[in-house]
């Protein structure tokens, strides 16, 4: 069980001691998982990191200044990309597959236009481009539960989960399981560094035409998943982001907000491994694609 992993911390050439967990195989390719706004090493719903280190190994970690990890976070996109990158640099991976949620998404991309040799595939996970229409900033609904300092139950189903009865019950057994772990937790994201980290939504989020058009240097395999009832970032982008992207699949998961990978963990969870090309059963899955999981970008509306 993944709730059982122990925190581990590595120092890097950047003189940041950096805390991260490992699960799954070491002897599988490495899936490093890149974190949404405000969120540490507990975010990561237990049952999707279950379903995926079924079949991979999976490294988390905090970025510089985020939970248990030392340093200043940064106040850009690009600079929270070179700390990923330093990161990694500090475990000798060379070559990785990233899954980026929200804003771990806009790291992935930054990653994989910095250093492309390092990047094999991407899952992008409700996230946008950079200089796309509409992110400057979130709605003032959504930063009234985000931007608070002790961030509740009821934030979490307001912001991750649609407003059904049947997502909001999801959230509540996502709630169940992001408790299972009860020792060695990490630690809540300060004041300090959800400021910064917001300062590189909003540097991200600045209207530029230019910036989309650095989405076609992007040659890697990518999967873009979204929930059709985001209200943090809207699918739209999803959409868009998919359409610039030269090699993307799109994926839409129904009655679900931005904790869709969360509310429907099995199916994305397989979805990621079938991509990836490594199903459960440790062989490469050569269909994925002609199977329905995902479509093209170029047949998404």
């Amino acid at each position: 069980m993944c709730i059982d992993v122990p925190n581990q911390w590595v120092d890097a050439a950047n003189g940041v001691s950096y805390t991260y967990r490992r699960y799954g195989d070491p002897a599988t390719p490495p899936l490093v998982l890149l974190q949404h706004f405000r969120g540490n090493l507990d975010s990561w719903d237990p049952a999707l990191i279950d379903v995926l280190a079924a079949a991979r190994e999976l490294i988390a970690f905090d970025s510089a200044g985020v939970g248990l990890s030392s340093g200043r976070t940064p106040r850009t996109v690009r600079e929270s990309a070179v700390d990923a990158l330093a990161f990694m640099d500090a475990l000798e991976l060379e070559q990785v597959d990233l899954l980026g949620h929200s804003t771990g998404g806009f790291v992935a991309q930054e990653i994989a236009l910095i250093r492309p040799r390092a990047v094999r595939r991407l899952v992008l996970a409700a996230t946008a481009p950079r200089g796309a229409p509409g992110i400057h900033g979130w709605s003032d609904d959504v930063l009234s539960h985000t931007h608070i300092d002790r961030f509740g139950a009821q934030d979490y189903l307001y912001t991750f989960f649609g407003h059904t009865e049947n997502s909001q019950h999801s959230g509540l057994e996502f709630l169940g399981r992001h408790l299972e772990r009860t020792s060695d937790r990490d630690m809540p994201v300060s004041r300090a560094s959800r400021e910064a980290q917001y300062d590189a939504v909003l540097e991200w989020g600045t209207l530029r035409h230019s910036a989309l058009e650095r989405l076609r240097t992007i040659g890697q395999p990518v999967l873009v998943a979204t929930g059709d009832s985001d209200l943090v970032i809207p699918p739209r982008l999803s959409h868009l982001l998919a359409g610039l992207l030269p090699d993307a699949r799109l994926h839409v998961y129904p009655d679900s907000g931005h904790g869709f990978l969360f509310q429907h963990h099995r199916e994305f969870g397989a979805d990621v491994l079938a991509f990836l090309g490594w199903e459960a059963s440790g062989a490469p899955d050569e269909d994925f694609g002609r199977q329905g999981s995902a479509v093209s970008a170029r047949d998404a509306p």
